[in-house]
């Protein structure tokens, strides 16, 4: 076997640059056999480049008055149109007006559709047909004639989900387009007798397209059915009265017309009438053109 040796290995000893001074050790220890050896030298620096030294961070406090003139600037930022779209958020802000104007237009369209569905289901739609169109009258007066508009679809939307495209196209016919009608005229400021004029033509086609949607549905022809009783009661009347003429088709389809069209603008002019005392009731009346003598009663 090969003895292993040991041998103790003594690291040199080496003074750094920050070491106190060398003092010479004395001549015996120096002329000593079993001395260690002693480098003077000093140790090499590792890093050539002088220390980085990190600087204090400088934290500057500020007050929340500070802060506040951060956020919204001086007349300087102002004149610049920084603080502008701060201001959109007041009461009288541009953003906080179109919110409003939406949130009303929500809530009275999900009012109306929960009133109409309600009154389909009760059978009392004929007690509450003169109120279905107010809301829309409301936010034409209020916002302009866009909001009139959203509430309206809105509410029709609503009613085709609750109850189905027949309904929806049944108050969109007889109501909605009324009050987008009216509401639209009103806010336009125009005079009463262009708005029941319109209002009584738009009602009369909602009338005529409520019956054809009927006819579809039922499979049955109710034009044929009315134009056949008015002519047998107009043959009755006739002849009861020593008059021996048939009227004609043409005459009894005018004389319809003439009917559907007298029903809807004595219908629109309550409207009206109700329509300006409730707004008025609500201090709209400064927005209203009413007639003199409806002024006058109000």
């Amino acid at each position: 076997m090969i003895p292993l040796q040991i041998h103790h290995l003594t690291p040199p000893l080496s003074i750094s640059q920050t070491t106190p001074p060398y003092t010479r050790p004395s001549l015996p220890h120096l002329l000593s056999p079993f001395s260690q050896r002693i480098d003077f030298s000093p140790k090499p620096n590792l890093f050539p480049f002088s220390p980085i030294l990190l600087s204090k961070p400088n934290f500057k406090l500020f007050r929340a008055s500070e802060s506040r003139t951060l956020i919204y600037g001086n007349e300087d930022e102002e004149a610049t149109g920084i603080s502008t779209d701060l201001d959109d958020l007041s009461p009288n802000g541009v953003v906080y007006r179109k919110t409003l104007a939406l949130v009303e237009c929500s809530m009275l369209a999900a009012l109306t559709g929960l009133v109409y569905f309600l009154s389909n289901s009760l059978a009392i739609e004929n007690y509450f047909a003169c109120f279905f169109s107010l809301p829309i009258v409301i936010t034409s007066m209020r916002w302009g004639i866009a909001a009139g508009r959203k509430t309206m679809v809105a509410t029709t939307m609503l009613l085709l989900v609750l109850s189905g495209p027949v309904k929806a196209s049944t108050y969109l016919l007889k109501h909605g387009l009324v009050g987008f009608t009216m509401g639209s005229l009103w806010r336009s400021r125009a005079n009463w007798t262009l708005s029941v004029l319109f209002c009584a033509i738009v009602r009369a086609l909602g009338s005529v397209g409520y019956v054809l949607i009927t006819s579809f549905l039922i499979r049955e022809n109710i034009f044929a059915l009315i134009t056949i009783n008015i002519h047998a009661s107009l043959t009755f009347i006739f002849t009861a009265a020593g008059i021996y003429t048939v009227p004609s088709m043409e005459a009894i389809y005018a004389l319809f017309s003439i009917l559907v069209f007298i029903n809807s603008a004595s219908f629109t002019f309550l409207l009206h009438l109700l329509y300006a005392a409730f707004l008025s009731r609500l201090g709209m009346k400064a927005s209203l053109r009413l007639p003199r003598w409806l002024e006058k009663a109000i």
